[in-house]
């Protein structure tokens, strides 16, 4: 595994000699940018692997993206490698239409240490709701992001990430989420400890997420990625587009169906996949991801 081929794969062409704040974001910036969130290999009868060597093949040589524990895992390598202090997180994902979080963690996170303060990095949480910056791990203040306004709560040793939501003007109303969600002002997103991981105990996670009927990842075919000024999602066969904070503290929203035909040249063109097996677009779960 080779550092400069995963920058040319991210396009960073920055410094990287010191392992500060501002060459970590960078980083990050550019590999949310460039890497999608994506769970196509489910769709394409492929296992996801929890292997360090397997997802830098998938994500860097193949140009593909992944999930929480494929883009975390990836990036906790690229950032001890450049000489940064990083602790592995598990999370726990809030699901709105239970009102709920998880009994066990279903995501992966990391901590990283810096200059006596400590922040989290996640780059795999994908959609609406994926930071654009390392988030400082202080509670209760308003934290400003592109996407919008995140902020973390502390209760008792557990930490709550939310995002403050705009609204949202979609040119074609008719393909849109439903009135409950559209005039939601804030959504927690997950929930987590500073309990350090070892990525063994994301295993059963791991699996779970990619056999269960039940599972959000089973039930929906994922791809999205974050744009210079926005996101661009392909859930199932709907392709939702979003340019953040377009005028008024409104986010501009345009969605499409996509024909089955064309699901290859949209991977292609929006996303900058291309898939070595027959791709199976799924789309049942009734759970929002805007």
């Amino acid at each position: 595994m080779d550092i400069q081929e995963y920058f040319a794969r991210i396009s960073y062409r920055g410094s990287h000699n010191k392992p500060d704040l501002a060459t970590m974001s960078d980083i990050f910036q550019h590999h949310i940018q460039a890497v999608p969130f994506e769970n196509l290999s489910i769709h394409c009868g492929e296992s996801i692997e929890l292997d360090l060597e397997a997802t830098y093949n998938k994500i860097v040589r193949k140009k593909r993206g992944g999930w929480c524990m494929e883009n975390n895992y990836l990036l906790s390598w690229v950032l001890k490698t450049l000489g940064y202090d990083v602790t592995l997180l598990g999370a726990k994902v809030y699901v709105p239409e239970l009102d709920a979080y998880p009994d066990e963690i279903d995501h992966l996170l990391l901590q990283v240490e810096l200059d006596g303060k400590s922040y989290i990095v996640d780059g795999g949480f994908g959609m609406a709701y994926q930071l654009w910056q390392p988030m400082e791990l202080i509670s209760g203040t308003d934290q400003p992001q592109t996407p919008g306004v995140f902020r973390f709560q502390e209760e008792s040793g557990t930490w709550y990430l939310e995002k403050v939501k705009r609204k949202q003007c979609v040119l074609n109303q008719s393909t849109s989420a439903s009135q409950t969600v559209e005039n939601e002002v804030c959504r927690r997103v997950y929930l987590f400890t500073l309990q350090p991981r070892d990525i063994e105990e994301f295993r059963g996670c791991n699996a779970h997420l990619q056999t269960a009927p039940d599972s959000l990842f089973v039930t929906k075919s994922i791809c999205s990625l974050q744009t210079a000024d926005g996101i661009r999602a392909l859930v199932g066969w709907k392709l939702t587009e979003m340019k953040y904070n377009y005028r008024d503290n409104t986010d501009l929203v345009e969605i499409r169906i996509i024909a089955d035909e064309e699901m290859e040249k949209t991977l292609k063109e929006k996303f900058n996949i291309t898939l070595d097996k027959k791709f199976v677009p799924v789309n049942t779960s009734r759970l929002s991801l805007f």
